[in-house]
């Protein structure tokens, strides 16, 4: 497998190469796609440990992760959930958007973040000690936090946090150009493009235009579509569907790219 594409802001690098040698669990936060994933991607891929990704979403409950027993003809079976998996075999588990999981699910993590490194499998009779290897990560977007969907405090106190944004123009225009092949000038347009729509954050904006967004558009363009098409339908409609930023993004992405 080729190493996952990732540039480095900082020394996040080193430092969850050191977060990972004393095994604490790691909390990655920050606006949706600003290379939350790719950078869980990387570091498994540097350490050389398997990686098990979980997408949170709300009906999840703690069965999911941790595991069932299964119905077969001739009786039950238990059937590991992947953070069991990831425990009991010594992978990187990745909770990805933890926020959007029940806090009851959620509280099934805490054993396996403290001295303990445990999860116990009640349905089962069974504490399983986790791996020598084994490390929980979770990501969150802290821009979605409210009263009714946040960490609570005692889960949050058991990570080591990694706070990510956006890069700096020419370093997002350097990934998008090695992402995605598209010349560097071109690359710095679609990033004003971006910081553009970003200034509009909380004045008619939930979220700016990710990262990711731009690679997309970057792609579209590399496949023939015309830029401003592809800026339009890949960094634009995706964010809003107030007619009005519409057209006022509308407007800058035929401003940057005149």
């Amino acid at each position: 497998m080729n190493t996952p594409f990732y540039q480095p802001q900082g020394n996040e690098v080193t430092l969850y190469e050191a977060a990972y040698a004393a095994r604490l669990p790691v909390m990655v936060k920050g606006p949706t796609g600003c290379g939350k994933s790719r950078f869980i991607e990387f570091m498994a891929h540097r350490l050389e440990r398997p990686l098990i990704t979980v997408a949170c979403n709300e009906d999840m409950t703690a069965s999911d992760l941790v595991g069932r027993f299964l119905l077969e003809p001739d009786g039950t079976r238990w059937q590991d959930g992947p953070l069991t998996l990831a425990a009991r075999t010594g992978a990187i588990c990745y909770l990805d958007e933890i926020i959007e999981a029940r806090q009851d699910t959620t509280v099934v993590i805490h054993p396996l973040t403290d001295h303990r490194r445990t999860l116990p499998l009640d349905r089962k009779g069974e504490t399983l000690h986790a791996h020598p290897d084994f490390q929980l990560v979770i990501s969150y977007n802290p821009g979605y936090q409210s009263l009714l969907k946040d960490l609570k405090p005692s889960t949050k106190q058991r990570f080591v946090a990694f706070e990510f944004d956006y890069p700096d123009a020419a370093l997002e225009a350097h990934i998008v150009h090695t992402e995605t092949g598209l010349d560097n000038a071109r690359a710095a347009q679609l990033v004003q493009i971006g910081h553009a729509a970003r200034q509009l954050k909380g004045h008619g904006l939930t979220e700016g235009i990710s990262t990711r967004l731009l690679v997309y558009a970057a792609t579209l363009i590399m496949g023939g579509v015309a830029a401003r098409d592809a800026c339009r339908i890949a960094m634009v409609r995706p964010i809003t569907d107030d007619a009005d930023i519409r057209q006022t993004l509308d407007h800058t992405i035929d401003a940057v790219l005149a």
